[in-house]
């Protein structure tokens, strides 16, 4: 990775307090998808993580997955599949879905995550894509799905990789890189 994008994704990232009084900040990335080198440079970036291994598609949890997996997908020249979160407000997805228990996830929370079962192809070499592995919990049951399916998880690549000992993710920055950044609000 170019030493100016991995300067730029850090220089870009604040730590939000979300409220007076609050004793923890969250992290506002909104500064990488402003910056049009960011985007210019990020999917190739990540696909360079695992570009010897061939994936044939990217797939990305929503919400931000959604914006980051097509970059990816596209600097790979392969197809980009979604993962969505189950919710009752959005209703049934109006295609067979392969579902999947996501272990407690950095909040906390327990979800599920599902892909439109016919969009993964027995064979698939599939490369999971989103912008923060804290846990490594919804990369590991998108690697879940995937082989339900029959097809093959490379692992996943993503922009901060907090999981150093998992080597199935691979990132840009760690969480260290980012410890520094300015606090706003």
């Amino acid at each position: 990775m170019a030493s100016d994008l991995r300067d730029r994704l850090i220089t870009a990232f604040r730590w939000t307090d979300p409220f007076e009084g609050s004793d923890m900040v969250v992290s506002d990335r909104s500064g990488w998808w402003r910056d049009p080198h960011i985007l210019d440079g990020l999917g190739s970036a990540l696909g360079a993580l695992f570009a010897a291994d061939q994936p044939t598609v990217v797939v990305s949890p929503e919400v931000t997955g959604f914006l980051v997996g097509p970059l990816v997908a596209r600097a790979l020249g392969v197809g980009f599949v979604e993962a969505y979160r189950e919710r009752a407000a959005r209703g049934p997805i109006a295609e067979p879905m392969t579902w999947v228990e996501v272990p407690t996830d950095h909040r906390g929370d327990r979800q599920r995550l599902g892909v439109r079962s016919a969009l993964i192809k027995r064979g698939d070499r599939v490369l999971v894509v989103d912008d923060w592995a804290a846990t490594g919990a919804q990369s590991r049951a998108l690697y879940q799905v995937v082989s339900e399916l029959g097809a093959t998880p490379l692992g996943a690549a993503v922009i901060v990789n907090e999981c150093p000992r998992d080597p199935s993710i691979r990132g840009l920055l760690t969480g260290d890189d980012l410890s520094s950044a300015p606090v706003v609000g």
